[in-house]
């Protein structure tokens, strides 16, 4: 009888570790080839859409339900379709956007070198996955007098649209029309951190508005110096300061992911996703010392304590417990 008693509590527990499903986890990159400067939006589908700077040409859509396993989708422009107020130019470092039924996507047009020919522009669509209809040039640097104005991020706050946008020259911020697609009439030019950073990335919680940013160099190969950054204030427009009150306007910030053995040039994050178990993520590119053509998409959980943002280590994870979605 004991013995019976003993097989059946070892079936009833092997039953019991079957029936718990594994801890599945990632491994760094996500997608091992180029995607620079990534931007991300959850579609009506359930599919998550990332969008790039163009080392695949006329920008590039991937998507996936699970933030782990992407799959190309294609291109948010063609040949004819391709934005030109800058005609030799590259379409870097998109921003995606829901505004009201239109699918807003900003992005970048320059050639290197080119800071006060360089521009911001924006295109819609009806799908995360387009086709998208280029509405052309917002503004060139030499027209706003923002020297170098690429690296657009669009941000909804007090019923109002603004854009923030700059790279190496100050970050600046402005109020835009009520459709997002242009400046707003008379709308001031306020600049909100200094001349260290790009890639802005503005995120609200609990209060305080958490400004994401890079520094350094971005495209040097194993080189590349770039590492994600962050300050925060109580306002949109700031000031924004490091743990001791500093200002970023005098380019004072904390810093979130540096490299690490396996990567370098860590930067350019996207927008902060939240998976079911209210835990955050964040994608951005780095370079494989392993691998160090491009700049590869990485993702790390993003968490939080007394009020400010930590990655694990302050560098990028190896292989980690996946998102639960």
């Amino acid at each position: 009888m004991q013995k019976i008693l003993l097989i059946g509590a070892f079936l009833a527990i092997s039953c019991l570790l079957m029936a718990k499903k594994p801890v599945k986890s990632y491994q760094n990159p996500v997608i091992n080839y180029s995607l620079p400067d990534p931007s991300i939006i959850k579609g009506e589908d359930g599919y998550y859409y990332l969008y790039a700077t163009e080392d695949i040409r006329n920008l590039p859509i991937h998507r996936s339900k699970d933030l782990v396993e992407w799959e190309y989708v294609g291109t948010a422009f063609t040949k004819s379709t391709r934005p030109d107020f800058e005609p030799k130019g590259g379409l870097w470092a998109p921003d995606i956007n829901k505004i009201g039924d239109k699918y807003v996507l900003y992005y970048s047009m320059s050639v290197w070198g080119g800071e006060w020919t360089c521009g911001i522009g924006c295109a819609t669509a009806d799908k995360p996955e387009g086709p998208f209809k280029d509405h052309g040039k917002m503004f060139r640097s030499n027209e706003i007098n923002v020297q170098n104005s690429i690296d657009p991020f669009y941000i909804e706050d007090g019923g109002k649209k603004y854009l923030f946008w700059g790279s190496f020259r100050g970050i600046y911020g402005i109020e835009l029309s009520d459709d997002g697609l242009s400046i707003k009439k008379g709308a001031k030019l306020r600049q909100v951190a200094g001349t260290a950073y790009e890639g802005t990335y503005i995120h609200k919680k609990d209060g305080y508005y958490y400004f994401f940013a890079s520094i350094g160099t971005c495209c040097e190969g194993l080189k590349s110096t770039y590492t994600t950054v962050v300050g925060r204030s109580k306002k949109l427009f700031g000031p924004y300061v490091d743990k001791s009150g500093k200002k970023m306007l005098d380019n004072h910030h904390e810093v979130l992911i540096h490299k690490n053995d396996a990567f370098v040039g860590t930067g350019h994050n996207s927008e902060i996703v939240t998976d079911k178990a209210g835990n955050d993520w964040m994608f951005y590119h780095a370079v494989s010392t392993k691998n160090p053509e491009g700049r590869m998409l990485l993702m790390d959980k993003v968490n939080w304590k007394d009020g400010w943002p930590s990655v694990t280590g302050n560098s990028p994870s190896i292989e980690a417990e996946r998102p639960e979605m």
